[in-house]
């Protein structure tokens, strides 16, 4: 397994132009209605060091562990319209 170059010093080994673009489809997701929704509602509930909200299909707000709400792929739920 290769290991991807470290550019810029970006964690992910990105060149240059691809972390331009990055960024900005970053940006664009973060400003969506539906993001900003999630972030009230996640300031709301109240976000602490050990556990994460997990928004769920149904549209509730779950905590759980971190690893559960990161092994999403797991799951099947990467790359749903509901996720």
């Amino acid at each position: 397994m290769c290991m991807a170059i470290n550019y810029n010093n970006n964690s992910q080994g990105l060149s240059r132009r691809a972390l331009l673009a990055k960024r900005k489809r970053d940006l664009l997701a973060a400003k969506t209605t539906k993001r900003k929704k999630r972030k009230k509602e996640n300031q709301a509930y109240g976000q602490n060091s050990t556990t994460d909200l997990h928004h769920t299909s149904s549209g509730t707000i779950v905590r759980t562990t971190i690893a559960f709400n990161r092994a999403t792929h797991t799951r099947g739920e990467v790359g749903t319209k509901n996720a």
